[in-house]
């Protein structure tokens, strides 16, 4: 028998936060302006407990680095995934991550490509990604001037839509958004813009415009027409949203008993929707777990979707 590390999450309050978090999932969070979950996650900022079995009361990151061979003994200095659940109430900075090596060089941290599946979405609710500059030259005399109406590039989005957020992409999350996002393990975001709002006590924040220029892709190459494979299930289908160097990411729609064979290094499960029946444990939406590299298939038994995430 394998291991399953059952994850307790961590919650972030964010000025653009809201409650949805709550009232969706009934996590017991800091507050009404809690803006992030996060879990699964190893990262020193929001670094998981474990919630049962042998490893119980240790992080994520101590047992990943103190038992590789759970991991598929990957030789990655860090667990180099996280996984969000992102609740905005109000609109995200228009922001951009770095790629590994300007990430290593200038903040010691990994890059961050992202990507991003819609759980639920407003009316009318848009997302940005690109930008419309031709050159840098271009895209620096937007910033300048404060044309961010005229340089970013905005769509509606819904539920179910998927996204893939290179590093070097601009782009916000914005207001009406509820988000699932797999990402890198960091948490490094360089703001460019922040629509001059201030906090409680009068202050904007913190803007990174120099390493915002140098780190976004220009011109912006967006393909925002995907379509994605999908697998038939015993009980249900398999949608592969993301096969990429740094993960992949599969949404599972099941509706009655499915065994799935594991054959990474390890799998980052999110219930998203749905209960039902996994590995003789009740499961509901809002529970996550990593199957580990020695448990080489699980069952899931009833109607629910599923987030899994991995290398």
């Amino acid at each position: 028998m394998g291991h399953i590390l059952w994850v307790e999450p961590i919650f972030h309050e964010k000025i653009w936060g809201g409650k949805r978090l709550k009232d969706v999932y009934g996590y017991d969070i800091p507050s009404d302006q809690t803006g992030e979950c996060w879990a699964p996650s190893a990262h020193p900022s929001g670094d998981n407990t474990i919630i049962e079995g042998e490893f119980k009361g240790q992080t994520l990151s101590k047992v990943f680095n103190e038992h590789r061979e759970l991991f598929g003994n990957i030789k990655d200095k860090e667990f180099p995934l996280l996984i969000k659940i992102i609740d905005a109430c109000d609109d995200l900075s228009v922001q951009v991550h770095p790629g590994d090596e300007y990430a290593h060089i200038h903040e010691n941290s990994l890059g961050k490509t992202e990507c991003w599946f819609v759980l639920q979405a407003d009316e009318g609710t848009k997302m940005v990604m690109g930008h419309h500059a031709k050159t840098k030259e271009e895209f620096v005399k937007a910033i300048e001037n404060d044309d961010y109406d005229n340089l970013l590039n905005s769509f509606k989005i819904k539920a179910g839509d998927f996204f893939y957020i290179p590093s070097g992409t601009l782009h916000a999350i914005c207001s009406g958004s509820l988000i699932y996002e797999a990402q890198q393990s960091s948490d490094i975001t360089y703001r460019v813009y922040d629509y001059h709002r201030k906090d409680a006590d009068g202050n904007e924040r913190q803007l990174h415009v120099q390493q915002s220029i140098d780190v976004t892709n220009v011109p912006a190459d967006i393909d925002q027409n995907k379509e994605f494979p999908q697998t038939m299930l015993e009980n249900g289908t398999k949608t592969r949203y993301v096969d990429s160097e740094f993960f992949k990411v599969d949404r599972y729609q099941l509706n009655g008993k499915n065994v799935i064979k594991n054959d990474e290094p390890f799998m980052m499960v999110s219930i998203i929707e749905g209960t039902g029946i996994f590995e003789g444990n009740e499961v509901k939406k809002g529970d996550h777990f990593v199957i580990c590299s020695d448990q080489k298939e699980v069952t899931f038994d009833g109607d629910m979707e599923v987030m899994i995430s991995t290398l």
